[in-house]
């Protein structure tokens, strides 16, 4: 039952014991485990031990190198790897000398996707009376009867196109100019304009969290010398009647090809010095700049004066995604990062294209592309072509502008789902006699509503029901002025549960008069009064059509039911559950749109933590407030 000493196994005694006596095979295995050993291997013909030891190390991890009737090799590495995952050290390279060593993910989240991606799904425009385009962006098309123009339309999400999320500009997702351009492009390639004269992006096109956007690219008739307005339209999914907004507009016409690129076949250019890139994309991202693998396609560049020259390219993965593309937007935009290396180039802020002039595509499909940036008087011009140098693109003028935060709004973001606050508008009142002769007013000094009853109280009322009065189609409750919130809102609260449990009472409105109660026309608020306010809203929710709030001048004389009583009894038998009367007009609360927040505050101002004030934390004892 203990660990053999040296030579103990070679002595005859030893064996002669073994057979004369107990062998103690579980005591070994129990010792074994107290010394702290968790792995064992079973070297004989098959696992018979293991399977007993199990009943004595039920923790323990076990291997047989050899098992009856299987292959030898497939157990004895079996065996090994058994051990291996266990913690024990194996030297693989003599047991597996010619095989080849295979690195594991550093933690159990870093993995890499063999699964193909699904690409954009559409229906058949046909049935809608469109013709497909085979576009990535833009599906179906149409021409306008009156011969007014073409319109092509399409569908953006981080669902059908995942290379538009490597595009994050100051934290949001923006669709990249290039996309716009591209657009364009395949518009004006349809009507046999595939130069873009000149474009100006008006507004950057955010996607949104969640959903996507649907697109619009409008191209008018021919216009004097056979040009054409383009225009690109985007607007939410799910947005209603919402407005589309325009994001890019401009001119197209007719392209003159004139080979120039050609230039670009002696690559690297003779002379040029190479720009080291060491670090590029990490200044970009201090910068706004958060770039994706997709979208980090600068390979080399080399200076040669005040001329760039740079080589990008789309990663492996996304080389089949230039198909249908006049020239893929992440590809494009790389492009325009070599900007960056000019010496023309501002430094600092996040800048983003806003005018193209002279754009024109003179060859499609590329995934490779040499790049040429010069310097021009008001931005820079850039010349593209492929791998062996034949002329991809050429972009006359390209003008950059600096970019705020605060303009990178999701599309919608301020339409039919802005926020809501609560605002009181005045309502128009018909003056004249109301018939109060059916009212009754709890507690005295109510206010004057011409000939009603005065009851001290709800018990005052119920006994003249018991005598034989008739059921009262108002009662009128004012709330006293002047104690404790708890003090009022239990009076109220034992009044109002009072009444409803009245059942001859159930036809009858209640009206309960506050004064100052809520801030109305620039006023403020009693809070005692408001506490009356906020506990009958609850009571008005379980008691439709049964309670109604009145709030009165708090300027006035004799508050709590004492002030003046104009314009709000015409009111009381319609449906509007709250009143406020101020100077004798009768306000009602309304549900008004509020500033949505979006990336800065409701009053404009960006959003901003005082490291010196309070925080509220809800759930503060939970997992999430911990």
């Amino acid at each position: 039952g203990l660990v053999a000493e040296p030579g103990l196994m070679s002595t005859p005694d030893y064996w002669v014991r073994q057979v004369r006596e107990a062998v103690r095979f579980a005591d070994g295995v129990t010792h074994l485990v107290e010394q702290g050993v968790t792995r064992f291997m079973e070297l004989g013909p098959d696992g018979v031990l293991c399977g007993l030891a199990q009943q004595s190390a039920p923790e323990g991890v076990f291997a047989p190198l050899a098992r009856r009737d299987r292959d030898d090799v497939d157990t004895a590495l079996r065996a090994l790897a058994g051990m291996w995952t266990a913690g024990a050290d194996v030297d693989w390279r003599s047991v597996l000398p010619a095989g080849r060593r295979v690195e594991l993910p550093t933690y159990a989240f870093q993995r890499e996707r063999f699964w193909p991606q699904p690409g954009p799904v559409a229906g058949d425009p046909g049935s809608a009376g469109m013709e497909p385009t085979g576009h990535p962006l833009l599906s179906a098309a149409v021409t306008v009867a009156d011969g007014s123009g073409l319109l092509m339309t399409g569908r953006l999400s981080e669902a059908t196109h995942p290379w538009l999320a490597d595009h994050v500009i100051l934290g949001r997702v923006v669709v990249p100019g290039t996309a716009l351009v591209e657009m364009a492009w395949a518009a004006g390639g349809r009507v046999g304009c595939s130069e873009i004269r000149e474009m100006v992006l008006r507004t950057p096109l955010v996607l949104p969290e969640h959903g996507g956007v649907r697109i619009q690219v409008s191209v008018s008739a021919v216009g004097e010398g056979g040009e054409r307005t383009v225009e690109v339209f985007s607007r939410p999914d799910g947005s209603g009647e919402a407005l589309w907004v325009s994001h890019a507009a401009g001119v197209l016409a007719e392209a003159v090809t004139t080979g120039e690129g050609r230039d670009l076949t002696a690559w690297p250019p003779a002379g040029a010095r190479a720009v080291p890139l060491e670090g590029f994309y990490a200044a970009l991202a201090e910068n706004g700049y958060g770039y994706g693998p997709v979208f980090r396609g600068v390979r080399a560049a080399w200076r040669d004066g005040d001329t760039v020259y740079a080589e990008v390219a789309l990663p492996e993965d996304a080389v089949s995604e230039a198909n249908g593309f006049g020239v893929h937007p992440a590809l494009l935009d790389a492009a325009l990062h070599a900007v960056g290396l000019s010496p023309v180039a501002q430094s600092g802020g996040t800048r983003l294209p806003f005018a193209w002039t002279g754009a024109r595509l003179d060859a499609v499909g590329a995934s490779v592309l040499r790049v040429r940036v010069e310097g021009t008087a008001e931005g820079v011009s850039l010349r593209l072509a492929d791998g062996m140098g034949e002329p991809v693109a050429t972009l006359e003028s390209l003008v950059m502008r600096e970019i705020a935060a605060e303009a990178l709004r999701p599309a919608g973001e301020d339409g039919p789902d802005a926020l809501f606050a609560v605002d009181w508008l005045a309502l128009p009142v018909v003056e004249g006699l109301v018939d109060s002769s059916g009212w009754v007013v709890l507690g005295v000094g109510g206010p004057s509503l011409g000939a009603v009853r005065l009851e001290d109280g709800l018990g005052s009322l119920v006994s003249g029901l018991d005598g034989g009065v008739a059921v009262p189609a108002v009662v009128v409750l004012p709330v006293p002025v002047g104690g404790g919130v708890h003090e009022v809102t239990a009076w109220v609260l034992g009044v109002v549960q009072g009444w409803l449990a009245e059942e001859r009472l159930a036809a009858s409105r209640l009206v309960v008069l506050t004064c100052g109660a809520m801030a109305v026309a620039g006023g403020g608020a009693d809070p005692v009064q408001a506490a009356v306010w906020g506990l009958l809203r609850s009571a008005q929710t379980e008691n439709p059509d049964r309670i109604v709030l009145v709030d009165l001048d708090p300027d006035l004389e004799g508050g709590g039911g004492g002030g003046s009583s104009v314009g709000w009894p015409a009111v009381v038998g319609g449906d509007e559950p709250q009143l406020a009367v101020r100077g004798g007009v009768v306000w009602v609360p309304r549900l008004v749109r509020a500033p949505s927040p979006g990336v800065s505050g409701v009053s404009g101002g960006p959003l901003s933590l005082d490291p010196g004030g309070t925080v509220l934390i809800t759930g503060g004892l939970g997992t999430l407030g911990g």
